[in-house]
């Protein structure tokens, strides 16, 4: 992007859209046919649809959004596993919609009601079509076709429309599709009569095409909308097959538009009326009741027919009438086609004209407000509107306007935090309080609750945290989301902060936060981190003895590494964990049955780490929550068998400049070991630092069961190319070239670890490495067990890498002091515990 149209750019990509004009969604397991996504065709002509540019352009975007195979096939093997309500949150989401107005005229099989939409943008409305009202009102059975004069008829449909007139935005006409737009508003009372009786006598349904009828049922509409200043949306330019091109022109609505009765109205031109978009531009240019949107034809053309198309539409138009909508339908994927589609187009044409002198950057920046947003909320009736549309023409775009969401259902918000011993907690508000208050201001948490540990809720001696003193848990709006097994509910994600806006200094986000600037401020670099999450599925049984019942958790399943049967047997709920993460923006790459009994593995997509974090809180939520919810648990206990594999939460790790993986060796900057300079020297830090890393990466003396010789947990202070014996290991997945690696895994991280005070740790080991230009040892080919005479052990317990955290100067200071002496006093206390209670490690289950 050049440096001029940055600030356009980002004002494009930023906006919150206000949809003007889309339809219901149906059902994945509709009839109505998935191709009709990408095509007007029907039919035979529906074959040739993947033939076309706009196809071809929309599958691959597809793709990308679901992280799949750009296949019809695929895409619709995605669709079906994932489900309606998840590909619905992720397109809307996607699309950054803040309103959505639905013509409910149309009807598809297994078609959701308007309302239903609410659950997935935070505001609906819903237009009016006036024909499928006539027609609705003559099939009703409860009135016989004799019995229907034009004014009984007349008397019943007006009534209808100004029943609800104050319960939607505008009215639609597709008259376009049935008679053409040379719209006669002088229609005689005497031929719309006629027109009537011949409805009434032709084919059951009726299905109204009789011209004068279709210019009476129209005019009659144009009165009540004008009495409640109601916009009037008319179908104009192409379509399906059902309509004739030749009498959709805009230019045949000049009787309509010189009528004096309706110089007052607000008409809107659909679909950029393409073919004739300059004619709608002149139209829009020289009649002040004449507004434009543009759909449709985005993105249903090719690129450089979008672009030509909207070119057209704004030679002549104000640029304060032009208004976006997506014409979504059916399929949640034309909504989100639509957003991307026109955010590129708009984006495309805006910069050019600033580039010939047509608009400033200012002006252009004003256009984008307006054209998305702004000119839609002035121009429509919001009174019928269901949900709450953000004041704000601009929201950050990794929030999705998830901040505005006001759904009636939603009845609380947890506030989530995780405490420096790795336990997940949360303070839970209503949804009103949420929003009066807690959004802004928080809620307060005592200083001590940082400072607790595994197995008591009291804090440890030497952390400095007692019951004096008070932080706020402010939320971070770009993290809530609405729980997928607890509808009713939303959560959210918190800054712990001494007040709003100053951030306290145990807060383990923050650490994470403060590093990660650290190496971007000096070195352009972003960590990535993708987590391997394993964890174990367990059920109750009741054992009888002789005496008593005794409850006890046994595994789910028994089933090896990688076992068909053992994955079939969970594939119910790891399904339904499946569909949840897709619902809150988690990408899943590859899941398996793990080699302990009843274990399992699911490896997530690489993200920067700060939302990797994030992210990974929510996994493990989802996972022992969706587990609860089948009667089962799941724990991520690093040793709970202690005769059996363990759990660990392997992350690999990249680091990124520009956008591009600059820890991969290329010619410019490569290292002997296949990865860069800057690459060997991050890692090196880690390297080094490794033993005082444990302490927030294996928090608990369970941990320590876990990393033990040939268990592939990483027990040697070493590390290999693909060696998974060693605790950090170089990675050279498919599609990397022969000879280079792309990242590097760290074994030694397991299910209790708070992950930002982990990824924490993990920067500042690699900042110190990069600072200092540290090198790697020889890597390790074998099993590190075969060199025990040259290679030290890891801390082969919690005692000895708190030692080695309380001695290493570089983590105390980049982590900050306050809290690395808050892990220390609390990892001595778990420590202690354990030792004293060797059995005890059985009840964390029920915590992490």
């Amino acid at each position: 992007m050049e440096e001029r149209h940055r600030e356009l750019r980002e004002a494009v990509e930023r906006v919150s859209l206000v949809d003007a004009h889309a339809h219901n969604l149906a059902a994945v397991d509709s009839t109505f046919p998935f191709l009709r996504c990408f095509s007007e065709a029907e039919g035979d002509a529906l074959a040739f649809a993947p033939h076309s540019l706009s196809f071809k352009r929309s599958l691959k975007d597809l793709a990308v959004l679901y992280n799949c195979e750009a296949s019809l096939d695929k895409l619709e093997d995605y669709r079906k596993s994932a489900g309606l309500d998840s590909i619905t949150s992720k397109c809307f989401k996607a699309a950054n919609i803040s309103a959505v107005f639905f013509d409910d005229g149309i009807q598809f099989d297994k078609m959701h009601d308007w309302e239903w939409h609410k659950n997935f943008a935070p505001a609906v409305g819903r237009i009016l079509r006036i024909e499928h009202l006539a027609e609705t009102i003559l099939n009703d059975e409860t009135f016989s076709g004799s019995m229907w004069t034009l004014d009984s008829f007349t008397e019943i449909f007006i009534a209808k429309m100004n029943s609800v007139a104050d319960k939607i935005v505008a009215m639609k006409s597709i008259a376009a599709y049935r008679s053409g737009l040379e719209i006669d508003t002088a229609v005689s009372k005497s031929e719309a009569e006629e027109g009537l009786r011949q409805e009434l006598n032709g084919r059951k349904p009726v299905r109204i095409t009789n011209k004068s009828l279709i210019d009476y049922l129209f005019t009659c509409s144009m009165k009540v909308a004008v009495s409640f200043n109601l916009p009037m949306q008319i179908h104009t330019g192409f379509g399906d097959k059902d309509l004739d091109l030749r009498k959709c022109n805009p230019l045949h609505l000049r009787t309509l538009l010189e009528d004096k009765r309706f110089c007052e109205s607000k008409i809107v031109l659909l679909h950029t009326s393409y073919p004739f978009s300059k004619e709608a531009s002149y139209l829009a240019s020289v009649y002040s009741q004449v507004y434009l949107d543009f759909s449709l034809m985005v993105p249903k053309l090719s690129v450089q027919g979008m672009i030509s198309a909207f070119k057209e539409l704004i030679e002549l138009t104000p640029l304060k009438k032009v208004m976006f909508s997506s014409d979504g339908y059916a399929f949640p994927e034309t909504f989100y086609l639509g957003a991307k589609q026109a955010r590129d187009i708009v984006f495309n044409v805006l910069s050019t004209a600033c580039d010939d002198g047509d608009l400033t950057t200012p002006e252009a920046v004003e256009a984008v407000k307006d054209i998305f947003r702004q000119n839609a909320l002035r121009l429509y009736k919001l009174n019928g509107v269901v949900g709450s549309i953000a004041e704000e023409s601009f929201v950050a775009s990794n929030s999705i306007s998830k901040s505005c969401i006001s759904q009636e259902d939603i009845i609380f918000v947890r506030l989530i935090w995780v405490d420096a011993s790795g336990q997940h907690r949360c303070r839970v508000v209503p949804k009103k309080r949420f929003s009066e208050v807690v959004k802004n201001t928080g809620v307060g948490l005592a200083f001590a609750s940082m400072g607790m540990t595994s197995f008591c809720d009291g804090p440890a001696d030497g952390t400095n945290l007692t019951a004096v003193g008070e932080i706020r848990l402010i939320p971070d709006l770009s993290t809530i989301y609405r729980i997928p097994w607890s509808r009713q509910e939303e959560m959210v994600l918190v800054d712990m902060q001494i007040k709003p806006g100053e951030a306290w200094e145990y807060c383990p986000r923050n650490a994470l936060s403060r590093v990660t600037k650290i190496l971007h401020d000096e070195f352009n670099l972003v960590m990535n981190a993708g987590f391997e999450n394993e964890f174990y599925i367990l059920r109750k049984v009741t054992r009888t003895t002789c005496r008593e019942e005794n409850e006890q958790w046994v595994p789910f399943d028994l089933g090896p590494y990688c076992s068909t049967s053992g994955f079939d047997a969970a594939s119910f709920i790891l399904q339904e964990v499946n569909i949840s993460l897709q619902a809150m923006d988690i990408l899943v790459e590859q899941l398996h049955a793990e080699s302990g009994k009843g274990q399992f593995e699911i490896a997530l997509k690489y993200m920067p780490s700060n939302i990797a974090a994030d992210k990974l809180i929510y996994a493990r939520e989802v996972i022992k929550s969706v587990a609860r919810k089948h009667g089962l648990l799941a724990t991520f206990v690093p040793k709970y068998y202690l005769n059996d594999i363990g759990s660990g939460s392997h992350v690999h790790l990249s680091l990124w400049e520009n956008g591009e993986n600059v820890f991969m060796g290329s010619n410019e900057s490569q290292s002997r070991y296949g990865m860069s300079k800057v690459g060997e020297q991050f890692m090196a830090g880690v390297y080094h630092h490794l033993p005082a890393i444990l302490a927030f990466t294996a928090p608990l003396p369970n941990s320590y069961d876990r990393i033990q010789p040939n268990t592939w947990s990483g027990a040697y202070h070493c590390w290999g190319k693909e060696n998974r014996e060693a605790p950090l290991r170089t990675a050279c997945p498919p599609g990397v070239p022969l000879g280079l690696v792309s990242n590097f895994e760290i074994k030694s991280f397991d299910g209790c670890a708070n992950p930002h005070m982990g990824l924490a740790s993990v920067v500042a080991a690699g900042i110190d490495g990069l600072r200092r230009g540290l090198s790697l040892p020889e890597p390790i080919e074998t099993n590190p067990s075969d060199h025990i005479s040259k290679l030290r052990r890891l801390p082969k317990e919690l005692r000895e890498s708190v030692e080695a955290l309380a001695e290493d100067k570089i983590l105390n200071e980049l982590i900050g002091e306050k809290l690395v002496t808050a892990v220390i006093a609390i990892r001595k206390a778990e420590v202690d515990y354990y030792a004293k209670n060797t059995n005890a490690f059985k009840d964390l289950i029920h915590r992490y």
